[in-house]
């Protein structure tokens, strides 16, 4: 590469004015009063966002391929067609009360990339691929990532397929209905790095007052069923020194969850979300209590470490009050780091650009989780207001919309080579 075309690279930024009218034009799409979203998966306004988005890389020169589980690639040639091609993406599903930005950002951030290259007739030496992924809010359908996860050969095409939603209606029968049932076989198709590009979902970023979050992670998950058994009595005439209340073991318990998230930071994440407490009457001391445990953290061994120390926990507060207490795990989901080249990317393209940033985790599970499994994989976040999302109030600042993309820009850039 000659200096004058080094020097343009770098000088190299993205229409965010134009990005933001593609969001805006994309969110119109399944509207809500409040200003969010409903643009549920495989539905009727799905297929209009499918065809709207898919339309817009046409326009741009892109070609576009259909897996069987409805993943749409939509590629962009470089001068190398035999390489791997640098994706990104994300998903255009919403929750029932989403916002505009979850996952659409992410989509439409890739085609302003592409739009980009082509306004400015630079050639890369990789592929250029925007990809979106279906169902993966899983409201509609589970498990949630569907399409990535099905790519990936975390779950069958066949499972998925079967699942159905409330009215009985199936993923294959929708994928068909929509005209959105592919041909390519899901995981045949060749990824040379991953990006994706999101709202943080959570405050830390706007709490730190950093534009760009380095995303080096995801969480490990682990979900629980916690059973504290007592014995239901009288309220008024059963002394207190003589009671068996599963509820009070079980606060205290619950209490624990947040101080085992406490024991093991920067990480460490501790939520009871459910309970459900037996015979549930004001006058009869609770016999059993059930309630949720959600344990995550930044590893495998942290979370195995925080495993350990909840039942240490309920073990101890079992033998002290002589109740029994069972802690089931019915669901996890490995902590999953990036790759470090491309994280580096990222940071790179953030220092470059004058972008403020940090490193950062991702609490909450993204397509890129599974594209990591199979190729070099980062994420870039931007800050969301009050770190609120998977809600109509949803919202994210044009210029961090615009800040972010830039840096996928620069790091799909870096990974993909400029021909010349």
């Amino acid at each position: 590469m000659d200096t004058n075309t080094a020097t343009a690279i770098h000088q190299l930024r993205i229409d965010g004015e134009r990005l933001w009218a593609s969001l805006m034009e994309l969110a119109r799409i399944g509207a809500t009063p409040k200003g969010g979203v409903c643009r549920l998966t495989l539905t009727d306004l799905d297929k209009q966002g499918r065809d709207l988005v898919t339309g817009w890389a046409r326009e741009a020169g892109m070609t576009v391929r259909i897996d069987k589980i409805g993943n749409v690639f939509m590629r962009r040639p470089g001068r190398d067609n035999s390489l791997p091609p640098i994706v990104t993406g994300s998903h255009i599903d919403t929750q029932p009360t989403g916002g505009k930005f979850d996952g659409n950002y992410g989509v439409l951030a890739g085609i302003e990339v592409v739009r980009t290259l082509n306004d400015h007739g630079i050639e890369t030496e990789a592929p250029i691929e925007v990809a979106f992924w279906t169902n993966e809010e899983g409201s509609r359908f589970v498990p949630v990532m569907m399409g990535s996860g099905v790519f990936a050969k975390a779950f069958t095409l066949d499972h998925a397929y079967a699942a159905t939603d409330t009215e009985g209606k199936t993923v294959r029968g929708e994928l068909e209905r929509i005209g959105y049932l592919g041909t390519e076989e899901p995981g045949a198709h060749p990824i040379g790095a991953y990006f994706e590009t999101h709202i943080e979902q959570g405050p830390v970023l706007e709490d730190n007052d950093k534009t760009i979050g380095v995303v080096t992670g995801v969480l490990g998950i682990r979900w629980y069923d916690c059973t504290v058994i007592g014995m239901e009595a009288h309220a008024g005439p059963t002394p207190m020194a003589l009671r068996k209340d599963a509820l009070q073991v079980a606060s205290r318990l619950m209490q624990e969850v947040v101080a085992c998230a406490h024991r093991h930071p920067p990480h460490g994440r501790g939520t009871v979300g459910m309970v459900q407490v037996h015979p549930n009457s004001r006058n009869v001391i609770p016999g059993q209590v059930k309630f949720s445990i959600d344990l995550r953290n930044a590893s495998d061994e942290l979370c195995d470490a925080m495993d350990a120390d909840i039942r240490t926990v309920a073990a101890r507060l079992s033998g002290e009050t002589g109740l029994s207490i069972r802690i089931d795990q019915v669901s996890g989901y490995p902590a999953q780091r990036f790759h470090a080249e491309c994280v580096d990317a990222v940071a790179r393209a953030a220092e470059k650009l004058g972008y403020s940033n940090m490193r950062a985790v991702s609490g909450a599970g993204h397509d890129a989780v599974y594209m990591a499994r199979l190729a070099p994989t980062g994420m870039i976040f931007i800050p969301c207001k009050d770190g609120i999302s998977h809600n109509e109030i949803e919202d994210a600042k044009p210029e961090h919309i615009k800040a972010g993309c830039n840096v996928l820009l620069h790091a799909m850039l870096e990974r993909a080579g400029v021909a010349g």
